[in-house]
């Protein structure tokens, strides 16, 4: 069997594209079922979809390199040419799929470098995926490798802990500023994409007192109903400067909406702090107001110095996150060559087996007597002298699975036993991994 990944994503791909191929969680569980149900996808025996904004992945256990049947089921299950998809499609095989995969749990190949979104979405992609029976036993293992290297990589380093967006960069700096955020008021001017963005992020930080304010009540109400804000436009906007805490400004004007003058007039009605946060370009807030007293203006320059520097401190990050995705990629791939040992040891206890039911009924037909408790006690009795005798051999022939000369030791391990060579399950050269669905 062989590890393949097909995908594409904002590297590769416009939005426009990207935007038609996300699948919603019930298209993504209806096209897995496909597989789930038995119905042929080619070669392919097992299947993970990892779907975000930002990318579209399959993955894929095959015993074929079916990249082509791979890219005609995204193209059908999308509704997409695939004539438009091919030129946007990167493949990836077996330890290079592997390590792509932990790269993106990691967050290494995100957009932005370390977030920790694509951790749970990593986590969900293999859970809608078991529950339609479309992953087996070997991608399953690769994606809790994958988790657990996610997890490591974000608690062993600081690849997440420092802002890496505008959006995100705000919300730290007026939680700096306000301190507890949970009472904080705060107003969103603008209703645009940075906004949206921004909310998510304030929302993390506990904030529960948001108003989005918008030149469009529609779009301001668009915007608020999702995060369970209030809304009005810019006629309230003087009005709720005297009120808030914090203002974020993310408008496309062409030109300041909130003057100095303004700023003035609310803070003579307060007798505590104003925080202004403009991350619009052009600027929505006049230079002027961060000299009005008790206000503190941050603006895109100020926060895009602070960025890079963020930027780069989890950039320094990534060769400690590299080590440790090298740690549980040799972990995987050990457990893919341990896999090479089952079918020996299923053939030791096979022939094992059947060697002892037919010594065990040619001595019951000589002991006819026997009551039907002591039968049992017989058959009990060889049952555990034939797992005490294979459980040497075979837990050093699983030791020695990962170990260079382990085609020899199970070369032996054949003759001693007398047993022939099974098909049983192909070795691992790097581009090649076994399945059995006796692994967990």
């Amino acid at each position: 069997m062989q590890i393949l990944c097909l995908g594409l994503n904002h590297k590769t791909t416009p939005l426009n594209l990207r935007e038609r191929l996300v699948f919603s969680e019930d298209a993504l569980c209806a096209a897995l079922a496909r597989l789930g149900c038995g119905e042929g996808i080619g070669s392919v025996a097992e299947m993970v979809i990892l779907s975000t904004c930002n990318r579209i992945e399959i993955y894929a256990a095959s015993s074929q390199p079916a990249f082509s049947e791979l890219e005609a089921f995204l193209s059908e299950t999308r509704n997409v040419p695939a004539d438009e998809l091919r030129p946007h499609l990167y493949r990836h095989k077996g330890s290079d799929a592997i390590h792509h995969l932990l790269k993106v749990a990691a967050g290494l190949d995100s957009l932005v470098l370390g977030e920790s979104q694509i951790l749970g979405q990593v986590t969900k992609a293999l859970e809608l995926a078991r529950g339609v029976g479309a992953s087996g036993p070997l991608l399953a293992r690769l994606f809790q490798s994958a988790i657990h290297a996610g997890k490591r990589a974000r608690t062993e380093t600081a690849i997440s802990r420092n802002p890496a967006s505008i959006s995100s960069l705000a919300a730290s700096v007026a939680e700096k500023a306000v301190g507890n955020m949970r009472t904080a008021s705060v107003v969103m001017l603008g209703a645009g994409e940075m906004a949206e963005l921004t909310f998510e992020a304030l929302r993390k930080r506990g904030v529960e007192k948001i108003r989005v304010i918008n030149r469009t009540l529609e779009h301001a109400r668009g915007l608020a109903s999702r995060w369970g804000a209030e809304s009005a436009t810019f006629e309230f906007l003087e009005k709720c400067l005297e009120e808030a805490d914090i203002l974020i400004a993310s408008t496309g004007a062409p030109h300041t909406l909130v003057s100095a003058e303004m700023v003035r007039t609310a803070m003579a009605e307060r007798q505590r702090t104003l925080v202004l946060i403009d991350i619009a370009v052009p600027r929505d807030i006049e230079a002027a107001c961060g000299d009005v007293p008790g206000v503190r203006l941050y603006d895109i320059d100020s926060l895009n110095a602070t960025l890079e520097t963020s930027l780069a401190e989890r950039a320094a990050e990534v060769p400690y996150v590299e080590a440790i995705l090298a740690e549980e990629k040799a972990k995987f791939m050990d457990f893919l060559s341990s896999l090479d040992m089952l079918p020996l040891i299923a053939d030791m206890r096979q022939q094992a087996e059947q060697i002892r039911q037919a010594e065990l009924e040619k001595t019951l037909r000589r002991l006819p007597d026997l009551t039907d408790a002591e039968r049992a006690r017989i058959e009990t009795l060889t049952m555990a002298l034939v797992k005490k005798l294979l459980e040497s051999p075979t837990a050093r022939l699983r030791a020695e699975a990962t170990c260079t000369h382990a085609p020899e030791y199970a070369t032996v391990a054949r003759t001693l036993f007398g047993l022939k060579n099974g098909s049983g399950l192909c070795g691992f050269s790097g581009n090649e991994c076994p399945i059995s669905t006796a692994i967990d």
